[in-house]
């Protein structure tokens, strides 16, 4: 299976924009406690940053995905990528935590444009049957930005503050000049610019049970990837009492887990297909409880967080692929980044609800985060069984089926 240097630079773009995307969105979690003793409140009101952060996201992958199926993926990857980046700067000089808030709102909607955009013009680009990998590679973006994140704070936070930490997001800025000198159009989308298409509201109306379908199933998934990351490293320092150096080593353990899962069962879905590979991702969570949650020792819990993410991010390494094939052709760039979004905005409240469910009950955060990621890995095995398999489907020649049928 040969690779072109197009398709190489393509993906590695897709790859770097979700991992610095997700890179500057783990950089305020593990902050959170810093945040709230200079604005003197607690930190489930700062933890609601993240919340809006993961609220506004559906709103990026519409404004994103609807300007990369109409004017192409490439510039409107280069634009959202330059957005984000200042975004996450200007978070950095906030006074107050309104303005932090407001920031942290609007970097959600230049967040929530990348991951669509990226993952269609990987999965148009790429030989069918290197998808699989793609995917896993893709996705494993998400875990190598929070791992990037981990070593920033690990090496980095004694120096330069909660403050410094947004402003070394300004860093993903210089992917755009990357994206700009290497990366080419998707060929499936340059078969349908000429041609008219059916519009967003009209494809969606013809799919309904389809998005509503993929909407459910993104929600049940983004609870499995929060319920288990976001407030990780807040357990480890409030409920365990670790130092930061401690909470680094482990937020790194757990996303080489992470990165491990994502690529081995996306480059598995090529061979046992995209459904069972993600049935049998998610119910490996099960059996990993009780070491991932109520471990007392640094050990036993980075034992239990890299299995955990085996399962969380092996399931999710199937999903770039699984929605981008799945999806409506003429709205490629729109409909799996606005599924996924939506389905983070209803998994939003899981930041709030963890927190607040742990500080009432004696800072239990081990409980808070079991009961979500059990209850979710047996919801994801049920609902993916009902969904559809297509996987390697030549997405060029279906484009193209799309044009012929409008005229």
């Amino acid at each position: 299976m040969s690779w072109t240097r197009e398709q190489r630079n393509v993906t590695i773009a897709a790859y770097l924009g979700w991992t610095l995307d997700a890179f500057d969105f783990f950089l305020m979690v593990f902050v959170l406690k810093d945040i709230a003793a200079e604005f003197n409140t607690k930190i489930p009101e700062v933890a609601f940053g993240i919340t809006l952060t993961l609220a506004m996201r559906p709103l990026g992958a519409l404004i994103f995905g609807r300007l990369a199926d109409k004017f192409g993926r490439r510039p409107t990857l280069m634009v959202n990528i330059a957005c984000y980046s200042l975004l996450e700067l200007l978070s950095g000089f906030s006074p107050n935590l309104t303005t932090l808030l407001v920031l942290r709102a609007l970097f959600g909607i230049a967040m929530g444009g990348e991951w669509g955009v990226g993952s269609a013009l990987t999965m148009e680009t790429v030989p069918p049957k290197a998808r699989g990998f793609a995917s896993g590679l893709l996705q494993a973006g998400y875990p190598s930005g929070y791992l990037l994140a981990s070593i920033v704070f690990g090496v980095l936070y004694q120096y330069i503050g909660w403050r410094g930490m947004f402003f070394v997001g300004v860093l993903p800025a210089l992917l755009v000049m990357y994206v700009r000198a290497h990366v080419k159009e998707s060929p499936a989308w340059v078969a349908m610019e000429k041609h008219a298409r059916p519009g967003l509201l009209v494809t969606l109306k013809r799919n309904w049970v389809l998005s509503i379908y993929a909407i459910v199933l993104m929600t049940a998934f983004n609870f499995f990837s929060h319920g288990t990351q976001d407030l990780y490293p807040t357990f480890l320092r409030e409920q365990h009492h670790f130092d930061p150096h401690t909470v680094s080593l482990i937020t790194i353990t757990l996303n080489i887990g992470a990165i491990v899962g994502g690529l081995a069962f996306g480059a598995f879905s090529e061979r046992i297909g995209r459904r069972r590979a993600i049935f049998i991702a998610a119910l490996i969570a099960l059996p990993v409880l009780p070491l991932w949650a109520f471990s007392s020792t640094a050990v036993a819990l980075a034992a239990g967080a890299f299995l955990m993410q085996i399962s969380v991010q092996g399931a999710w390494g199937v999903i770039p692929v699984h929605l981008n094939e799945i999806s409506p052709d003429e709205i490629r760039a729109t409909f799996p980044g606005l599924v996924y979004q939506l389905g983070n905005l209803l998994a939003s409240v899981n930041a709030t609800m963890q927190a607040s469910f742990a500080v009432s009950n004696n800072n239990n955060y081990a409980m808070a985060m079991a009961v979500v990621a059990g209850v979710v890995a047996v919801v994801i095995a049920v609902l993916i069984l009902f969904s559809r398999e297509r996987r390697g489907i030549d997405m060029t020649q279906s484009a193209e089926q799309v044009t012929a049928t409008v005229h």
